[in-house]
């Protein structure tokens, strides 16, 4: 774990792996970053990618079930229902998000999950940036210093862009 003094290494981008730049909008001294999932397809499209499949294979199973083989239908009933709920799973978090701004003095952070929404207000004077290692996930970003439980970010980075995301944030926080 390594609070205090963080810094980022940023070398030459590989051409294995694509680098992510973290897009800080400055707001007269302060920022504005959001965070989101790599969603590749929206909750509407998804809908509709649904509707089209459970369509062609209800079909097949009816076209089946006419000539004969009643037990098909039943199981393309229960693949189109697994299917929604596989689907239904990917769509609640498809808009998940973590909003941090810093304004006039005050450091707001707004973490969506599924239908939650937490938003923590907090000075940025009390907090301290910490960059904990954890096994099998890279690193954590972590503000301790809070009333409640630390606060986690960076959660929808990959680990070399959660490191220079701790490092931009102290930074950006300390300024």
């Amino acid at each position: 774990m390594i609070c205090g003094n963080l810094r980022a290494s940023v070398g030459t981008p590989s051409s294995e792996v694509p680098r992510r730049e973290l897009d800080f909008r400055d707001e007269r001294g302060g920022f504005s970053l959001i965070l989101k999932r790599n969603c590749s397809i929206s909750p509407a499209g998804l809908l509709c990618v649904f509707a089209a499949l459970a369509f062609v294979v209800l079909t097949i199973g009816a076209g089946f079930a006419a000539a004969g083989a009643w037990l098909v239908l039943p199981f393309a009933g229960l693949e189109v229902l697994l299917l929604g709920v596989a689907f239904f799973l990917y769509a609640r978090h498809a808009g998940d998000y973590e909003r941090i701004e810093l304004h006039s003095g005050k450091l707001t952070v707004e973490v969506a999950e599924a239908q939650r929404t937490a938003r923590y207000e907090i000075d940025p004077r009390r907090v301290t940036v910490c960059l904990e290692k954890a096994m099998g996930y890279g690193a954590r970003v972590l503000l301790r210093g809070l009333k409640q439980k630390d606060l986690e970010l960076g959660r929808h980075l990959d680990a070399a862009t959660r490191v220079a995301f701790a490092a931009e944030l102290k930074k950006r926080l300390r300024i």
